[in-house]
């Protein structure tokens, strides 16, 4: 089973800002403030956000693409 597949078994094809600190051990509030710096780390997972309406969301796909390649 692939990390996607894996994600989107638990998660389902969008990750909230609360799944995606759960999945990387970080506190919500400690990940919604280094993805607002101007690192590399937030700007690539920036590249994997997208936003329905007001909420932000995480694509599985892109998530594990990145935790992937991380490896």
């Amino acid at each position: 089973m692939t990390t996607e597949e894996q994600l989107i078994k638990r998660y389902g094809p969008l990750l909230s800002l609360i799944d995606l600190s759960e999945l990387l051990k970080r506190s919500p509030d400690g990940l919604r403030i280094s993805l607002s710096s101007q690192t590399e780390f937030a700007t690539k997972w920036r590249a994997a956000k997208c936003k329905v309406g007001r909420r932000v969301y995480f694509r599985a796909s892109d998530v594990a693409m990145l935790i992937d390649t991380a490896s």
